[in-house]
């Protein structure tokens, strides 16, 4: 099989169900968008090392987002059935796996942090941005089409998700974090 198909060299992509649109179609951008997150968990796994512990989560979740993309390219009024699993315990899962990091770390954080601390982290805020990103899109896809609820229920875990890998793995490696300013419920005094 081969990897050009000379369909798209005029700005045209097909979906799911033959419809063609052009390939900045709010769809299009979504998908894409979630595609461009995937690569760079999977540019994470590598810098993780193949016995690091967060392997088999972010395995699984490369996989619910290829799930994911699969339902989104697929507008609502295509006929044909979506035999992709759909992941919608995924919401649950990042919440379980959440609590456990919070649980294992050293301190909380009242603050709003500075991206950075170590490359793993780094690349965790990275995946933590481009998932907001692929939100935004997604409430706008939402506008135009229906989407499943659980994967926007998913895709809101998954940016909490990785801001908390960010933390813990600063926690870990005993990098302190560079805090900005406290979060706004914390700033407000409340009269006595």
């Amino acid at each position: 099989m081969k990897i050009y198909t000379k369909k798209g060299d005029q700005g045209m992509t097909g979906l799911f169900g033959g419809k063609r649109v052009y390939k900045d179609d709010t769809r299009v951008n979504c998908y894409g968008t979630l595609d461009e997150v995937n690569s760079t968990i999977g540019l994470l796994r590598v810098k993780l090392g193949a016995d690091h512990p967060w392997q088999a989560n972010l395995h699984r979740i490369q996989k619910d987002m290829m799930d994911m993309m699969s339902h989104l390219a697929r507008p609502s009024d295509c006929k044909k059935e979506n035999s992709n699993p759909r992941p919608t315990e995924g919401a649950a899962f990042c919440e379980q796996w959440i609590d456990e990091l919070e649980g294992a770390m050293k301190t909380a954080s009242d603050y709003f942090l500075l991206p950075g601390g170590n490359e793993v982290s780094a690349l965790c805020h990275v995946v933590r941005t481009q998932m907001r990103r692929g939100e935004r899109l997604l409430v706008t896809l939402m506008k135009e089409d229906t989407v499943e609820d659980y994967i926007p229920a998913y895709i809101n875990r998954l940016s909490d998700l990785f801001f908390t890998l960010s933390r813990a793995e600063m926690d870990q490696a005993g990098v302190a974090e560079e805090k900005w300013q406290l979060f706004l419920y914390k700033r407000i005094k409340r009269p006595d």
